[in-house]
């Protein structure tokens, strides 16, 4: 079971990590989310923006006509006593701490400030020309030439008694408060909407984790499934869809359970029954082989059969013990033993039959210091016979096989390899799997190399299948020593 019990840790839940389903869904809603609000940013600081500067803008419009009005209206002197009145008026100007007040004339000439620094002055800003040639109210925003201050002009034509445009009326501010203003609205806009976004951040990510938590748990426990705990059980949280999947991976894994459960039992109950029969069978064969009066074909018949009762035989032995394997019934009686003699007496036995069959088998005597080790010594003899029967099963026409065995990293590792055409490079991944064949004609369970692993990983070491350079497969056998 010390494989079934690495691949369950394996299969375990690990720490929450922002992957997979939660970051695409927090990705692309917060993208969303961070459009939106910058849009929304931009829109209310522009439109605030905007009627900071109209409402500006309007104010100083409705005080130019005001004051143009009362000029019109009630001062009606020489051109000489008009200017004088519009020095005068600019002198006396009560707002001149927020405004300044400028009389222009016509031609562009500074007359009056309430600022008092008028000598030799002349605006060139656009409005004022504006205001004389459309004899209506004009202004102007942006940058003064002259002083590269922000500001925002209003111009207003100044008409005498006769009809005339005599100059200009122009109220001046500066933007730097109400820009200050702007900024200060596009910086809360600003910081409302990166709550916004971090509202709906934290938000999105409960709402996904509380569906991504019971998907991580479910697939856990399917790995759990697919790794062989048939019938173990999703808790159930919600009563929704996620719900209803939980059912049916339980459902599944109950009917799995089940399912394993009875093709074990019926594979064990088969195999048994099996064994007596093909065991009369060989026994009456020999029995029938001995006798020494057959005819010769009589007497090839027999050896068929002893022979194709030895092969199902072999192959029912395999069915026990992957039964035994599937029900936890598969145990290691371990002791101290010489795995280099085990493995040379295998060699020989094996290699004794294999040369009735004219198939050469090498080995290479190990040089190497093979201390002894605690294992099942039964177990490791039936790997060495089972790998050594694939390969000369699967040898093909190369009618060789070659063996070693050796110490390499703290471990006794045996080598062996057949001279066939080799395993198909996209089988390799399966060969060890239980019940697969490949593309191979040789006659088998198919489980043999997956009880082969079993006893191995067993043993705490590993089995491994690979194309030989130069044709054949390689199977690579490591068993740990236990020494450091």
């Amino acid at each position: 079971m010390g494989r079934l019990t690495e691949t369950l840790k394996k299969a375990a839940p690990k720490k929450r990590h922002l992957a997979g389903l939660e970051r695409r869904w927090l990705v692309n809603n917060v993208s969303v989310m961070v459009v939106l609000a910058a849009l929304c940013v931009a829109a209310v600081t522009l439109c605030l923006g905007a009627y900071y500067y109209s409402n500006v803008r309007s104010g100083l419009e409705a005080k130019a006509k005001t004051t143009t009005d009362f000029f019109g209206n009630y001062i009606s002197q020489s051109y000489n006593e008009y200017y004088q009145s519009c020095i005068q008026f600019a002198e006396t100007f009560e707002e001149k701490d927020k405004l300044e007040l400028q009389f222009i004339t016509a031609g562009g000439k500074l007359v009056a400030s309430s600022y008092g620094e008028f000598a030799g002055k002349s605006p060139s800003t656009p409005d004022i020309q504006e205001a004389v040639s459309t004899r209506k109210i004009s202004y102007f925003q942006g940058k003064d030439p002259d002083t590269h201050e922000r500001i925002l002009a209003v111009s207003s034509p100044m008409i005498y008694s006769n009809g005339e445009v005599i100059g200009v009326l122009r109220y001046v501010t500066g933007l730097e408060n109400v820009d200050r203003q702007v900024l200060m609205v596009g910086l809360i806009a600003l910081t409302a909407g990166l709550v916004f976004v971090a509202s709906m951040f934290f938000i999105s990510s409960f709402f996904i984790r509380s569906i991504i938590e019971p998907v991580t748990e479910i697939t856990a426990t399917a790995k759990r499934i697919a790794a062989g705990s048939y019938g173990v059980q999703i808790p159930k949280h919600y009563d929704d869809e996620i719900g209803e999947l939980a059912d049916t991976i339980n459902d599944m894994s109950v009917k799995i359970g089940q399912s394993e459960k009875t093709q074990s039992e019926f594979m064990s109950s088969v195999s048994h029954e099996l064994r007596t029969p093909l065991t009369a069978i060989s026994g009456w064969g020999e029995t029938l082989l001995s006798a020494g009066n057959l005819e010769p074909e009589t007497k090839r018949g027999m050896l068929i059969i002893l022979r194709e009762a030895k092969r199902l035989t072999g192959m029912v032995e395999e069915l026990l013990e992957f039964t035994r394997m599937q029900d936890g019934r598969f145990t290691l009686n371990v002791e101290k033993a010489d795995l280099l003699a085990e493995f040379e007496d295998t060699v020989f036995m094996y290699g004794s039959r294999l040369k009735q069959e004219g198939i050469t088998l090498e080995y290479e005597p190990c040089e190497d210091d093979v201390p002894e080790i605690a294992c099942d010594v039964a177990r490791m003899r039936q790997v060495f016979l089972n790998v050594l029967d694939n390969a000369a099963k699967h040898g093909g026409d190369g009618k060789r096989i070659t063996a070693s065995i050796g110490v390499e990293d703290g471990k006794i590792v045996v080598r062996i390899r057949d001279y066939g055409p080799g395993i198909p490079e996209e089988e390799l991944p399966h060969v060890k799997m239980k019940f697969y064949k490949g593309s191979s004609k040789a006659r088998g369970s198919g489980i043999g190399l997956a009880v082969c692993e079993e006893i191995v990983t067993m043993h705490g070491g590993t089995i491994t299948l690979e194309n030989a350079e130069g044709g054949g497969t390689l199977v690579t056998i490591s068993i740990p020593t236990g020494e450091e």
